[in-house]
């Protein structure tokens, strides 16, 4: 179906902040326009409407989630810290927990874009590593090694993931400063 979303609105926005705190709250997988209609004081004409279809709906949220997740992290990141300065800022930042509603619906979207690569999620996987990578590549000590903003972010990544499989966020820091601090040889 081709995207014949509407241009911006007041409207269009108050939905679309109304449906990104609805799906914050219930996720994306079974996301029904019904449901979701009736919960933000709409109809699923009006979304259909305003955003074109459902699939438009879903990309409008992720791109709402985004814009969420980049000014979040560039405020836990800032320049001038080494990369080891921006890993441990960017991980108290993924382990706090009024951010858990974010990175659940993040690691939704990015599963569902792995499993469905020419669904509405598409390339929302791909977007992110770069997003991340480039915060990351840009912290001095990064060297111009591409290999060591990747490394950082598969430890942050693995490190989000179990945080938010268990809750338990002890362990998942000390990972993250192992990773950070290695352990003396010998």
């Amino acid at each position: 179906m081709p995207d014949t979303a509407r241009p911006a609105s007041p409207r269009r926005d108050e939905l679309l902040e109304a449906a990104y705190g609805y799906v914050l709250d219930h996720g994306l997988g079974d996301l029904s326009l019904r449901p979701l209609a009736a919960a933000i004081g709409s109809s699923p004409r009006v979304l259909l409407y305003l955003f074109g279809s459902k699939a438009g709906l879903v990309r409008a949220l992720l791109a709402r989630a985004r814009d969420d997740e980049l000014a979040l992290l560039a405020r836990a990141a800032p320049g001038g810290g080494d990369l080891d300065a921006v890993v441990r800022t960017t991980w108290r930042w993924l382990a706090a927990p009024e951010h858990r509603r974010l990175l659940a619906l993040w690691v939704e979207a990015y599963a569902a874009s792995l499993v469905q690569p020419a669904g509405p999620l598409g390339d929302f996987a791909r977007a992110t590593v770069e997003d991340w990578l480039a915060i990351l590549a840009a912290a001095p000590g990064a060297g111009g090694d591409p290999a060591a903003p990747t490394l950082a972010l598969a430890v942050l990544r693995g490190a989000l993931l179990d945080l938010l499989a268990t809750g338990d966020v002890e362990r998942t820091t000390a990972a993250v400063e192992r990773h950070l601090t290695p352990a003396p040889a010998g």
